[in-house]
This record gives C-alpha cells, sequence and structure tokens, in this order.
C-alpha cells in the first residue's frame, strides 16, 4: 500500500467501488468520502469497501467529490446513506443531520486545527501575518478555515481584509505542499492530517513549523440525513464502525488512518464549532 497516497487531495480516477454519478448507484449504502481523509490510495479505499459490505451484509459504495460542499448537498438531498463530512457542515445544518459515529484519534473524538508557516520563518502568532498570502483548505473546513476565520472575526477582521490574499486548495496535503514550497506565506491546516503526514512524508512537514494551535474540537463526523437516521442501512453502517476496531480488515483500516476507532459521540461535541460559527456570523 502507498502510504504517501493516503492524505492526498485528488479524487479517485477510476475504480469499480467508486461511484460516479450518484443515481447509477445500486441498493445498498452509499457512503461518502471528502479528501479529508482518503484518495487515490485504491487499495485502501477497496479494504474500507469490503469491511463495510462484510460487516453490514450490504452492497456498498464509495462516493466522492473534490469538494466538502458537493458531499454535503448529496448527504441532505438524500441521495447518500451516510457520508464522513466535517463539523463545520454538520453544525451547519444540524437540523437535516444526525451523527453516525465520531472517529476517535489519540483517545478522544478531538483534534485540533494548526496555523503553519514556513519552518524558518520568526513569527509567532496569528497577528503576525497580517498582508500574508493565505492556504485555506476548503470553505466548509473547521480546521482549514473556520478557525483561522474566527480568530480573525474575534479581531474584527475578515480574511479578506487580514491578508493580502487567500486562497483554497481543496486539501489539507495541499495546504501544507503550498506553504511548504512557498507558493503561501501561512496555511491552515487539519492538525490531525498534519500529523499523519509527518508519520509517512516527515520532509514535506518538515519544511513547515505549527505556530498555533486551537483548542480541542469535535473530529470530522459520519452523518447521515436525520430523517433516515434509523433505517435499516444507516443502523448497520453504525454497528460496522462502532465494531470496526475487532475486526482484522477494520483493525489494518484503522491502523493506515492512524484512528483509535470510532464513538457513539453526542452532538454536544461540536457546540465548539458552533460557537466558532456564531461567531463568525455576528460579524457579517
Amino acid at each position: 500500500m502507498t502510504r504517501r497516497q493516503l492524505l492526498t487531495a485528488a479524487p479517485a480516477a477510476a475504480a469499480a467501488s467508486i461511484a460516479g454519478p450518484v443515481q447509477a448507484a445500486t441498493r445498498g449504502i452509499k457512503f461518502g468520502l471528502t479528501p479529508v481523509f482518503l484518495s487515490n490510495d485504491l487499495e485502501l479505499l477497496d479494504q474500507l469497501r469490503t469491511f463495510l459490505a462484510r460487516r453490514t451484509g450490504l452492497e456498498v459504495v464509495l462516493v466522492q467529490r473534490r469538494t466538502y460542499e458537493e458531499i454535503t448537498s448529496l448527504l441532505i438531498s438524500g441521495q447518500l446513506t451516510a457520508a464522513w463530512i466535517c463539523g463545520y457542515p454538520f453544525v451547519s445544518y444540524r437540523e437535516e443531520l444526525a451523527l453516525v459515529a465520531v472517529p476517535v484519534w489519540r483517545g478522544q473524538p478531538l483534534y485540533r486545527s494548526y496555523l503553519i508557516v514556513d519552518a524558518d520563518r520568526h513569527a509567532s502568532s496569528l497577528d503576525d501575518l497580517k498582508g500574508d498570502v493565505h492556504a485555506f483548505s476548503d470553505p466548509n473546513s473547521n480546521s482549514g478555515y473556520l478557525v483561522t476565520r474566527a480568530a480573525l472575526a474575534k479581531r474584527q477582521w475578515r480574511p479578506e481584509e487580514f491578508f493580502r490574499h487567500s486562497f483554497f486548495t481543496y486539501g489539507h496535503r495541499n495546504v501544507v505542499r503550498a506553504v511548504a514550497s512557498g507558493l503561501a506565506q501561512s496555511g491552515s491546516v487539519d492538525g490531525y492530517v498534519w500529523e499523519v503526514i509527518s508519520e509517512i512524508e516527515p520532509e514535506l512537514t518538515g519544511r513547515t513549523r505549527v505556530l498555533e494551535r486551537s483548542e480541542l474540537l469535535g473530529f470530522p463526523p459520519v452523518a447521515c440525513p436525520r430523517r433516515s437516521q434509523d433505517t435499516p442501512e444507516t443502523l448497520a453502517l453504525k454497528r460496522a464502525l462502532l465494531d470496526m476496531n475487532s475486526d482484522p480488515l477494520g483493525t489494518e483500516v484503522l491502523k493506515e488512518l492512524r484512528l483509535d476507532g470510532f464513538s457513539d459521540a453526542k452532538p454536544s461535541v461540536f457546540d465548539g464549532i458552533a460557537a466558532k460559527l456564531a461567531l463568525v456570523r455576528s460579524l457579517g
């Protein structure tokens, strides 16, 4: 298995287990994936699909799209059984979505957002980044956009006012690459992703430095449409995820993802993200 491909941002080019148009998917579970976790490592994707199909007894189709918005739209419209999304869209659509399971990383269903800069840069806080070219991950990402957006809102700034220029890379690894290469002077990135890249590609993260770490926030969850949270398909998927670390194949997938397992966490885990969203909205 090519571990370097684990967290890249490009969608899967071709695989029988990955859907193109969602309408073409057959009966069973349609499980959406954003670029945060899985990409064009087809072997890992197939292992995940095989595990879920075996544990649920249902056909499983994995659905990938380039942006969080595309997956969230498919989820809310009921075209997906469930999707591995981000805490930001979850709290944005709290009335329409329900939790299926939340990953556990380093013993908790929590993670942090990292603000990163060039490894040799002399900066000590966000305030030192005024006038930067800044890389964000996705406009619907908590760690790759909302956390920094909220930190600026506390200072009565908007990104377009604070940074000389900002852009979206549509992948957390791409944020790291942008800062490491000098394309961006600073970036907002998922701390879990940065840490995993540090294990599998230390020469990349070694060219960056973590300037600030956010408080602990709810880890990107697996969610489903609220109206279908009690369907047999959704309940079967939930059981499979919660029991993942007791299955040999499931354990192997978790090992590659550097996760401990999945938990039946409560929606309150995402209250910190909801507070950041409220702060940003208050600024207008």
